[in-house]
């Protein structure tokens, strides 16, 4: 497994699940360079890592993410055009990273998720948050726009409800945030979060139960399906991943263990 021990933005617990924490709780975890080439760098690793099968991305204290550090912004704002260009992209690539990655990914959300926080979440394959949180695409507030978080937002509540939170900058709970599509699941308060840490081992078992390999495809294939009519395309694309995935060990082994009734190989035993 890789050497995470030099980070100074963040706190990795490696293993089959591994756990991406956040680690500026002074700052209710917004993020500066420093932390976007942190995340991106450790996102590429757990990527090619095949012991690595989850990852729960997480903030450290009170919040989830406040989005952008604040003194990062007022950098860029007296930057020139050329360093604004290159670090906007570096955060692009680092959205993209944790959004492309072949593991499931979940956002554990207490707190809030504020502007660049609510990227990061809809980034994650799932968002589980307290019945407390609180989210706010706020960049307007600052005069500028969620312009690198918008297309992961746009896939996740749709254009409307998208331009609705960014015009607004409206705070909103958990309640609304799931009920549009923002987040995947709402989890009852407690003062010690562990009613949220229940909920996120209750998905990451059932996610441990799917092949990883199945699970890789499919985030590949899906990133790919169109939403609108299923045209000719599509129609080969899916014959043809279904029937070269048909033909792997993992899938031989999948259909061996049930007919067998026992768990397939790449369950966790307990």
């Amino acid at each position: 497994m890789p050497d995470f021990s030099t980070l100074s933005t963040l706190a990795v617990t490696l293993g089959p699940v591994t756990r991406v924490r956040m680690n500026r709780p002074q700052v209710f975890n917004a993020f500066d360079e420093a932390m976007i080439a942190e995340l991106d760098t450790v996102f590429t690793a757990l990527a090619d890592d095949p012991a690595v099968r989850v990852i729960v991305l997480e903030g450290a204290g009170k919040a989830f993410s406040a989005g952008a550090d604040l003194q990062w912004m007022q950098r860029a704002s007296e930057a020139s055009l050329d360093w604004n260009v290159a670090d906007a992209r570096r955060f692009a690539g680092m959205l993209w990273r944790i959004h492309s990655c072949p593991k499931p990914t979940i956002a554990r959300i207490q707190g809030v998720a504020l502007g660049g926080g609510v990227g990061l979440a809809a980034a994650c394959d799932f968002a589980i948050a307290a019945e407390r949180a609180q989210f706010a695409v706020s960049e307007a507030k600052f005069g500028i726009l969620p312009s690198v978080i918008g297309p992961y937002l746009t896939n996740a509540v749709g254009k409307r409800q998208a331009q609705r939170l960014a015009l607004t900058t409206s705070r909103i709970g958990a309640t609304e945030a799931a009920a549009i599509g923002l987040i995947t699941q709402v989890v009852a308060d407690d003062s010690s979060g562990q009613a949220l840490d229940a909920a996120v081992q209750a998905l990451v078992d059932e996610l441990l139960v799917g092949g990883p390999g199945a699970q890789r495809e499919i985030k590949a294939l899906f990133a790919q399906l169109p939403v609108g009519p299923i045209t000719e395309a599509t129609r080969e694309l899916t014959a043809q991943t279904i029937a070269r995935v048909r033909g792997t060990d993992e899938a031989r082994e999948g259909f061996a263990a049930f007919l067998a009734k026992r768990p397939a190989a790449w369950v966790p035993k307990v």
